[in-house]
C-alpha cells in the first residue's frame, strides 16, 4: 500500500544498501532492495532518514542514494554554485598539469625519484568523461561528483557517515522519564 503523499526523491543504489533504525552504524536493521524508490525526509550530516512507499522509515548513508532526476533547468540558465562542476574541472586541470610537469622532469633526468615522489605525494585527481556525462573526484570532500552538463551531485563516497554536530557541542538526545 502506497502512502498518499509519497513521491520518491531517490532510489537505493543498484546493489542495495544497509538501513538503520537510528543513525548509528553499530545497529543495522534490514538491507534495502536495489533500486527501491525512497523519499529523503531528513538529513543529519551524512545520514538521511528515508521513507518507503509503504510508510516504513529508516536511516541510511544518504550520500549513496541515487537522486531521482528533476525537471531539467531552463536552457541558458546559470548553474547554482553548488551545482557547478567548473571548480572541480579547474582543480583537475591544475593537478594534472602539476603531475605532467613532474613526470616530464623525472623522465628527462632533471628530477630524481625521491624529489618526484615528494612533489606528487598527496596529489589526487580523478576525471571520467563519457559524452555529456562527467565524473570528477572532489578532493576536499573525498567524493565522486557526477554531472550531466546541467547540474552536479555526489555520486559516491568512501567516508563513514558522520553526524551534523557543531564542534564543541553534543548531539541532541531525546530524554524520557526512564533516561536517555
Amino acid at each position: 500500500m502506497t502512502t498518499p503523499d509519497f513521491r520518491p526523491t531517490h532510489v537505493v543504489p543498484q546493489h542495495g544498501m544497509p538501513a538503520w533504525e537510528d543513525p548509528d552504524p553499530a545497529r543495522p536493521t534490514a538491507p534495502l532492495d536495489p533500486l527501491l524508490p525512497v523519499q529523503l525526509v531528513e538529513r543529519r550530516g551524512d545520514w538521511g532518514q528515508i521513507r518507503c512507499a509503504n510508510g516504513w522509515s529508516a536511516w541510511v548513508d544518504a550520500r549513496h542514494l541515487v537522486a531521482v532526476p528533476l525537471d531539467p533547468p531552463l536552457p541558458g540558465g546559470p548553474f547554482a554554485r553548488e551545482d557547478d562542476p567548473g571548480p572541480l574541472l579547474v582543480h583537475a586541470e591544475r593537478a594534472l598539469a602539476h603531475y605532467r610537469a613532474a613526470v616530464e622532469e623525472h623522465a628527462s633526468g632533471t628530477l630524481d625519484g625521491e624529489t618526484f615522489r615528494g612533489r606528487t605525494r598527496g596529489l589526487r585527481v580523478g576525471v571520467v568523461v563519457d559524452g555529456e556525462q562527467v565524473w570528477l573526484y572532489d578532493v576536499e570532500r573525498s567524493r565522486w561528483v557526477h554531472s550531466d552538463g546541467t547540474r552536479a551531485g555526489t555520486y559516491a563516497t568512501d567516508d563513514e557517515p558522520r553526524a551534523a554536530v557543531a564542534p564543541g557541542h553534543e548531539p541532541t538526545q531525546v530524554v524520557s522519564p526512564d533516561g536517555p
